[in-house]
Order: structure tokens, then C-alpha cells, then sequence
């Protein structure tokens, strides 16, 4: 599999300002398969130590933070010579212990001319002794939508996209489109793509699904506080129902009748702090900064990856196959904006997302972006022929002062100037191609 990340790996190697990388993702998003695929290609050797279940591992880091003595004993623990330069050192689950997420202060200081690359899984609490300032990290994502095309085959509608050849991807838009809508079930968490890639078969891309979301029950009965299981477990799988709802802002009274964002508060941030939900606020007006404008209590929350939506959804198989069924047509729209948001956050983890409803909550605008010193409004559509009534509605206000905006549908690429007549350039992307919308701007 080819991985958007191998690209960022690739950068850290040669920085010359390189330090220890901690690798950021869910369980079984694929760092370790990662790690060791760019240790195997752009190293001599590579050393592979995983602190899961390994005692032993742990008690190298129990003494002292001397990185000579580290080195020593974890060329011990895995029979294998490290050279400066030559060797990746690979510390998988360092979640697990704490003293290894510190000793990477002293890598960095002491014993800068090893490469040292590092991954968790962002559960349970690792915090303290965090080396501040003193190692590089990057986050990674589900398989993006370009990502899983290279992965099944289809490289050539992945090319188009990233050319952004759009006289070419007009004449192949149907086709792209039935991807997406297979990517929409599949989603991007590597084990689910690659039943996919080997059986081409779908109930058993189902039966991965299923599995993911059971360890990920499994991993919230083991990490999280005894007292907030329940919270945690009833909060994620509302996601996809709250989702669904006309207006689609979490509410915890949803939940339960007489539920109140209090009870919830501890249960949410554990969620967020996985991973495991993205939480995107609404602004009451699109001014610079966004954060300065976040109304923290109104949000919607979306979930990490779509294929886990769409299996704790439960939406049969054959609603996605069938054309003009009723019932996908019914959720299609909160796939496509489950997918647009995907895109993003794969395409820059550091833009900030929020989305704007006027009071009323009879316009809104999915996502609101902050991008280059200008705020770009992003509507998502999930058909050919839409209306953009809310667009409309939000370019047209003057104190707005609306310059670029986005409409996400299955239109074909183009710009209008001055739409709305309000002096807006107006790009409607094709929804597949949301995720090099920087490029397109």
C-alpha cells in the first residue's frame, strides 16, 4: 500500500534538523506496518522494539536516560547492530511506557546522529514526562480516497485527481463517483482495504469492520475510567445517528432525555483525545481568527473513518450497490460530508475546521476553513444537480465579504465569477477531489 505519510517520513530522514519522530493514529490505522516498510526501504537494518506486552523492553528505560546504555541494550533485546545513520531504531507502542517517551529528550540531545522513530496509538495517558520541543509528529489518518484507489488498482483515476485533470476526469466522472460510493462502504483503515484488494468480496470487508469495531468496544472497557465506559460507548455510537438528523449538531439530550453536556464532558474528551471522533465547532461569524469566533457548546461530531460509520450504521449491502436505492439516498448526504471531512483533515491536519449555521439552523455551511489568511466557506452536496440556497444565503451577507468559496458535489470543475452577484469566486470540485482543493485554490 502506498502511503500519503511515506512522503512526510521521507523529509524527516534528510531534515537536517531531524529529531526523535513520534508517529501519532488509531489502532490499526497501519504506523507499524509504516515504520517497518520505510525502515525495510531507506535504511541498512532496521530495529524493531515494541513495548506491548514486553516487560523487558520496558525495563531498559527503567534505570537511567544514558542513551550509550539504551543503544547497547536494545541492540541486545533485538539482535541487531545499530550504526548512526544506517539503523532505524522503531519503538512501537511507546504509549505504554512512559520513561521511553522521555528518554526521547535525551535522544534528541545527546545522541542526535541516531534515527529514532516512534509511534502510539494516542490511548490512554502518556502525558507526563512528555519531551516538550524536543521531538518531531506527525499524525496519521485513514487511508484517504486517492490513497485507497493506488491500493485497488485504480492508479490512473488516482493520477487524474492529483494532476487535477479535470478536461479528463469529466469524460471518467461516472466511473470515479462508484469508486468514491465503494470507498464510502470500504473506507480507509488498511486491514478493510486490503480484504478488499485480496477477496474483492464485500460481506468480508463487512466482517473486518465488525472486528475493528469490537476491538475498539474492547479498548474503551480497557483504557477508559471504569465509570465512563458506558458514556464513552453510548457517545460514539451516536455519531452516525446524530449525523443523520436534519440538523445535524450533537445533542447530548439526544442521548438521553434530561442529558446535560456536564455528564458527558469526561467521556467526549476521551473520545477526542483517541482519535476516535472529530469534533468541529460552530462560528458565529467568519472573521479572523475562526478559534477566536468558536462557540464551543454547538459542534457536530464526525467519526475517524467512514467505512467504521458506515458498519456501525449497519446500512445493508445492497443499498450501496443498487442504484437509486431509497435508503442510501437517505444517507448519502451524511456519507458525503463524513467523507469531505475525511479528506481534510487527511489533506492537512493542522487547518482548522469549523462549520456556520445562522440562528435559525435553516442555513448552514458544513465547513468553514482558514487557509492561507483567508476563510473559505466549503458546502457539501451529494448529487449533480444541487442548489446552494445556504451558499447563497452566506456569500450574500456584506459583512461576511465573502472572495472564494467551495461547493463539494458531483459536478464537474468550474469556476464562476462574481456568483451570487456578491463578487465571489466560486469553485464547485468535484466531491472526490476535495482533498487537493489547496492545490486547486
Amino acid at each position: 500500500m502506498q502511503r500519503k505519510a511515506y512522503d512526510d517520513l521521507l523529509k524527516w530522514k534528510e531534515s537536517q534538523s531531524r529529531r526523535p519522530l513520534m508517529i501519532y493514529g488509531i489502532r490499526q490505522v497501519g504506523k507499524s506496518w509504516l515504520m517497518k516498510d520505510f525502515g525495510a526501504n531507506n535504511y541498512k537494518n532496521a530495529v524493531y522494539v515494541t513495548f506491548d506486552n514486553n516487560p523487558r523492553a520496558k525495563a531498559i528505560f527503567n534505570d537511567d536516560f544514558d542513551t550509550k546504555r539504551i543503544i547497547q541494550e536494545l541492540e541486545i533485546e533485538a539482535n541487531e547492530k545499530i550504526t548512526p545513520g544506517e539503523t532505524l531504531i522503531i519503538l512501537d507502542e511507546i504509549q505504554t511506557c512512559k520513561r521511553a517517551i522521555t528518554s526521547l529528550k535525551y535522544f534528541n540531545e545527546d545522541a542526535g546522529e541516531y534515527h529514532v522513530m516512534t509511534a502510539g496509538s494516542l490511548l490512554g495517558d502518556a502525558n507526563t514526562g512528555f519531551p516538550v520541543g524536543k521531538v518531531d509528529r506527525i499524525t496519521i489518518y485513514p487511508m484517504n480516497f486517492l490513497e485507497f484507489l493506488i491500493a485497488i488498482g485504480e492508479e490512473r483515476f488516482a493520477k487524474l485527481i492529483q494532476d487535477l485533470d479535470f478536461k479528463t476526469i469529466s469524460t471518467f466522472a461516472d466511473k470515479i463517483s462508484d469508486l468514491m460510493k465503494l470507498y464510502f462502504y470500504v473506507g480507509g483503515m488498511p486491514a478493510a482495504v486490503k480484504k478488499y484488494v485480496d477477496t474483492r468480496f464485500l460481506p468480508d470487508v463487512q466482517d473486518i469492520q465488525h472486528s475493528l469495531v469490537n476491538d475498539y468496544y474492547a479498548d474503551f472497557a480497557k483504557h477508559v475510567p471504569k465509570e465512563d465506559i458506558a458514556k464513552v460507548r453510548k457517545l460514539w455510537d451516536s455519531i452516525p445517528l446524530q449525523l443523520g438528523k436534519e440538523n445535524k449538531r450533537f445533542l447530548y439530550s439526544d442521548l438521553k432525555k434530561g442529558s446535560r453536556g456536564r455528564n458527558y464532558e469526561i467521556a467526549l474528551q476521551w473520545l477526542l483525545d483517541a482519535g476516535m471522533a472529530h469534533k468541529i465547532c460552530r462560528i458565529s461569524r467568519p472573521n479572523m481568527p475562526l478559534k477566536a469566533y468558536a462557540e464551543e457548546n454547538i459542534f457536530k461530531l464526525y467519526m475517524p473513518d467512514i467505512g467504521l460509520l458506515s458498519s456501525i450504521t449497519a446500512l445493508d449491502l445492497r443499498a450501496y450497490l443498487e442504484p437509486n436505492n431509497a435508503i442510501f439516498n437517505h444517507c448519502k448526504g451524511v456519507l458525503a460530508e463524513q467523507f469531505a471531512l475525511q479528506e481534510l483533515k487527511a489533506c492537512n491536519e493542522r487547518l482548522p475546521i469549523y462549520f456556520w449555521a445562522n440562528e435559525t439552523n435553516r442555513a448552514e455551511i458544513e465547513f468553514i476553513l482558514q487557509s492561507s489568511n483567508k476563510i473559505i466557506p466549503v458546502e457539501v452536496k451529494s448529487g449533480k444537480s444541487v442548489k446552494s440556497e445556504s451558499l447563497r444565503s452566506y456569500a450574500s451577507k456584506e459583512d461576511f465579504a465573502v472572495e472564494i468559496a467551495v461547493k463539494a458535489s458531483l459536478q464537474n470543475y468550474n469556476v464562476v465569477n462574481n456568483a451570487y452577484g456578491t463578487g465571489c469566486e466560486l469553485h464547485n470540485v468535484p466531491l472526490y477531489a476535495i482533498g487537493s482543493y489547496f492545490r486547486i485554490l
